[in-house]
Protein backbone atom coordinates (compact mmCIF):
# COMPACT_ATOMS: atom_id res chain seq x y z
CA UNK A 1 0.00 0.00 0.00
CA UNK A 2 1.22 3.63 -0.70
CA UNK A 3 0.28 6.20 1.65
CA UNK A 4 0.12 10.27 0.85
CA UNK A 5 1.26 11.58 5.06
CA UNK A 6 0.36 15.49 4.64
CA UNK A 7 1.78 18.27 6.44
CA UNK A 8 5.05 16.32 8.56
CA UNK A 9 6.62 20.17 7.91
CA UNK A 10 4.82 23.06 8.36
CA UNK A 11 5.37 26.89 6.61
CA UNK A 12 7.59 28.20 9.79
CA UNK A 13 9.36 24.19 9.28
CA UNK A 14 9.93 24.57 5.73
CA UNK A 15 11.14 28.17 5.45
CA UNK A 16 14.00 26.91 7.69
CA UNK A 17 14.67 24.15 5.85
CA UNK A 18 14.81 26.24 2.71
CA UNK A 19 17.51 28.42 4.75
CA UNK A 20 19.59 25.95 5.59
CA UNK A 21 19.20 23.94 2.42
CA UNK A 22 21.09 27.03 0.61
CA UNK A 23 23.60 26.43 2.98
CA UNK A 24 24.19 22.54 2.45
CA UNK A 25 27.75 20.87 1.07
CA UNK A 26 27.07 18.77 -1.90
CA UNK A 27 28.19 15.41 -2.80
CA UNK A 28 27.74 12.64 -5.88
CA UNK A 29 24.41 10.80 -4.74
CA UNK A 30 26.50 7.01 -5.63
CA UNK A 31 28.17 7.53 -2.30
CA UNK A 32 25.12 5.87 -0.49
CA UNK A 33 24.20 3.24 -2.99
CA UNK A 34 25.20 -0.03 -3.87
CA UNK A 35 26.64 -1.30 -7.30
CA UNK A 36 23.25 -2.04 -8.80
CA UNK A 37 21.66 1.72 -7.97
CA UNK A 38 25.05 3.43 -8.76
CA UNK A 39 24.10 2.42 -12.40
CA UNK A 40 21.14 4.21 -12.78
CA UNK A 41 21.77 6.97 -10.28
CA UNK A 42 22.48 10.59 -11.07
CA UNK A 43 21.52 13.15 -8.45
CA UNK A 44 22.99 14.86 -5.45
CA UNK A 45 23.41 14.34 -1.70
CA UNK A 46 24.19 16.60 1.17
CA UNK A 47 27.24 15.46 2.96
CA UNK A 48 26.80 13.44 5.55
CA UNK A 49 29.95 14.23 7.63
CA UNK A 50 28.24 18.04 8.21
CA UNK A 51 26.79 19.22 11.42
CA UNK A 52 24.13 20.78 8.90
CA UNK A 53 23.23 17.26 7.88
CA UNK A 54 22.95 16.24 11.60
CA UNK A 55 20.70 19.11 12.27
CA UNK A 56 18.54 18.78 9.32
CA UNK A 57 17.83 14.99 10.01
CA UNK A 58 17.05 15.33 13.84
CA UNK A 59 14.44 17.93 12.83
CA UNK A 60 12.97 15.80 10.27
CA UNK A 61 12.82 12.60 12.64
CA UNK A 62 11.55 14.95 15.01
CA UNK A 63 8.67 16.09 12.95
CA UNK A 64 7.87 12.35 12.10
CA UNK A 65 8.09 10.96 15.42
CA UNK A 66 5.14 13.23 16.29
CA UNK A 67 3.21 12.71 13.53
CA UNK A 68 0.36 10.37 14.83
CA UNK A 69 -0.53 9.39 11.08
CA UNK A 70 2.84 8.63 10.06
CA UNK A 71 2.58 6.63 13.46
CA UNK A 72 -0.22 4.84 12.18
CA UNK A 73 0.73 3.90 9.01
CA UNK A 74 4.06 2.68 9.65
CA UNK A 75 4.13 1.57 13.39
CA UNK A 76 7.98 2.40 12.74
CA UNK A 77 9.90 0.15 15.35
CA UNK A 78 13.21 1.77 13.36
CA UNK A 79 13.77 4.83 11.56
CA UNK A 80 16.89 5.15 9.65
CA UNK A 81 18.92 8.51 9.46
CA UNK A 82 17.25 10.53 6.74
CA UNK A 83 19.11 11.48 3.87
CA UNK A 84 18.75 15.01 1.60
CA UNK A 85 18.78 14.88 -2.19
CA UNK A 86 19.07 17.16 -4.83
CA UNK A 87 17.90 16.65 -8.48
CA UNK A 88 18.68 19.64 -11.34
CA UNK A 89 19.37 19.51 -14.96
CA UNK A 90 18.38 16.63 -16.33
CA UNK A 91 19.38 14.61 -13.06
CA UNK A 92 17.69 10.84 -12.30
CA UNK A 93 17.36 7.76 -10.90
CA UNK A 94 16.08 5.23 -13.29
CA UNK A 95 14.02 2.20 -11.70
CA UNK A 96 15.63 0.29 -8.94
CA UNK A 97 14.52 -1.69 -5.75
CA UNK A 98 15.94 -0.82 -2.16
CA UNK A 99 18.06 -3.15 -0.42
CA UNK A 100 15.95 -5.09 1.64
CA UNK A 101 18.66 -4.32 4.72
CA UNK A 102 20.59 -1.66 5.75
CA UNK A 103 23.18 -0.55 8.53
CA UNK A 104 22.21 2.36 10.39
CA UNK A 105 24.95 3.69 12.59
CA UNK A 106 25.17 2.69 16.34
CA UNK A 107 21.35 0.50 16.08
CA UNK A 108 23.21 -1.71 13.51
CA UNK A 109 21.23 -3.41 10.72
CA UNK A 110 17.46 -2.92 10.41
CA UNK A 111 15.23 -4.25 7.98
CA UNK A 112 13.88 -2.00 5.32
CA UNK A 113 9.35 -2.30 4.87
CA UNK A 114 9.15 1.00 4.10
CA UNK A 115 10.52 3.78 2.38
CA UNK A 116 9.65 7.37 2.50
CA UNK A 117 9.82 11.05 0.75
CA UNK A 118 9.19 14.08 2.25
CA UNK A 119 8.97 16.63 -0.18
CA UNK A 120 11.28 19.98 0.42
CA UNK A 121 9.94 22.11 -2.26
CA UNK A 122 6.29 23.01 -4.23
CA UNK A 123 6.09 21.02 -7.21
CA UNK A 124 5.58 24.10 -9.53
CA UNK A 125 8.74 24.53 -8.23
CA UNK A 126 10.60 22.52 -11.00
CA UNK A 127 9.15 20.00 -13.81
CA UNK A 128 9.86 16.39 -13.85
CA UNK A 129 11.10 14.79 -10.99
CA UNK A 130 8.11 12.40 -10.33
CA UNK A 131 8.33 9.73 -8.10
CA UNK A 132 7.28 6.40 -9.85
CA UNK A 133 6.37 3.39 -7.88
CA UNK A 134 5.82 0.18 -9.36
CA UNK A 135 3.41 -2.08 -8.13
CA UNK A 136 0.51 -5.12 -8.95
CA UNK A 137 -1.93 -2.31 -9.85
CA UNK A 138 0.45 -0.62 -11.60
CA UNK A 139 2.65 2.30 -11.98
CA UNK A 140 1.90 5.62 -9.51
CA UNK A 141 3.42 8.97 -10.05
CA UNK A 142 3.91 10.82 -6.86
CA UNK A 143 4.65 14.70 -6.73
CA UNK A 144 3.62 16.02 -3.35
CA UNK A 145 3.07 20.10 -1.94
CA UNK A 146 6.32 20.57 -0.06
CA UNK A 147 6.35 19.53 3.66
CA UNK A 148 3.74 16.29 2.51
CA UNK A 149 5.34 12.59 2.56
CA UNK A 150 4.56 9.22 0.76
CA UNK A 151 4.86 5.74 2.11
CA UNK A 152 5.12 2.74 0.32
CA UNK A 153 6.91 -0.37 0.23
CA UNK A 154 10.72 -0.67 0.28
CA UNK A 155 9.94 -4.10 -1.95
CA UNK A 156 8.36 -1.94 -4.94
CA UNK A 157 10.34 -0.71 -8.01
CA UNK A 158 10.61 2.73 -8.15
CA UNK A 159 12.43 5.85 -9.85
CA UNK A 160 12.69 9.73 -9.66
CA UNK A 161 11.91 10.62 -13.47
CA UNK A 162 14.27 13.71 -14.79
CA UNK A 163 14.27 17.27 -13.62
CA UNK A 164 14.09 19.27 -17.13
CA UNK A 165 13.69 22.84 -15.00
CA UNK A 166 14.42 24.08 -11.40
CA UNK A 167 15.54 21.99 -8.71
CA UNK A 168 13.73 19.23 -6.76
CA UNK A 169 14.90 18.48 -3.09
CA UNK A 170 13.01 15.74 -0.80
CA UNK A 171 14.42 13.94 2.29
CA UNK A 172 14.19 10.26 2.42
CA UNK A 173 14.72 7.47 4.86
CA UNK A 174 13.82 3.97 5.82
CA UNK A 175 11.76 2.48 8.23
CA UNK A 176 11.61 -1.08 9.85
CA UNK A 177 7.63 -1.83 10.95
CA UNK A 178 6.75 -3.77 14.27
CA UNK A 179 4.38 -5.07 11.82
CA UNK A 180 6.58 -6.72 8.64
CA UNK A 181 3.42 -7.70 7.03
CA UNK A 182 2.15 -4.90 4.45
CA UNK A 183 -1.09 -6.84 3.82
CA UNK A 184 -1.61 -7.00 7.75
CA UNK A 185 0.09 -3.12 8.55
CA UNK A 186 -2.88 -2.29 5.76
CA UNK A 187 -5.56 -3.71 7.63
CA UNK A 188 -4.49 -2.15 11.00
CA UNK A 189 -4.51 1.16 9.27
CA UNK A 190 -7.94 0.80 7.85
CA UNK A 191 -9.16 -0.45 11.20
CA UNK A 192 -7.47 2.57 12.95
CA UNK A 193 -8.53 5.08 10.34
CA UNK A 194 -12.28 3.76 11.25
CA UNK A 195 -12.04 3.92 14.86
CA UNK A 196 -11.02 7.66 15.33
CA UNK A 197 -13.43 8.28 12.63
CA UNK A 198 -16.41 6.49 14.19
CA UNK A 199 -15.09 8.26 17.60
CA UNK A 200 -15.59 11.79 16.07
CA UNK A 201 -19.00 11.13 14.73
CA UNK A 202 -21.04 9.38 17.18
CA UNK A 203 -18.08 9.91 20.65
CA UNK A 204 -16.91 6.51 22.86
CA UNK A 205 -19.81 3.64 23.25
CA UNK A 206 -19.43 -0.01 23.56
CA UNK A 207 -19.13 -0.98 19.99
CA UNK A 208 -16.18 1.50 19.77
CA UNK A 209 -14.90 -0.17 22.58
CA UNK A 210 -14.73 -3.86 20.94
CA UNK A 211 -13.59 -2.60 18.05
CA UNK A 212 -10.28 -0.63 19.83
CA UNK A 213 -9.78 -4.06 21.66
CA UNK A 214 -10.15 -6.04 18.81
CA UNK A 215 -7.29 -3.33 16.71
CA UNK A 216 -4.96 -3.76 19.93
CA UNK A 217 -5.11 -7.61 20.23
CA UNK A 218 -4.29 -7.84 16.17
CA UNK A 219 -1.37 -5.85 16.62
CA UNK A 220 0.05 -7.63 19.69
CA UNK A 221 -0.31 -10.94 17.49
CA UNK A 222 1.14 -9.20 14.52
CA UNK A 223 4.02 -7.18 15.97
CA UNK A 224 7.83 -7.66 16.67
CA UNK A 225 9.47 -6.34 18.83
Amino acid sequence: MMYHIPAVLNAEQLAHFTAQLQQADWVDGRATVGSQGATVKNNQQIDTGTPLYDRLQAAVLQALNSHPLFFAAALPRTLSAPLFNRYQQGETYGFHVDGAVRHNGAAGWMRTDLSATLFLCEPDSYEGGELVIEDTYGQHRVKLPAGDLVLYPSSSLHCVTPVTRGARVASFLWIQSMVRDDKQRAMLFELDRNIQSLKARHGDSEELLSLLNMYHNLLRGWTEV
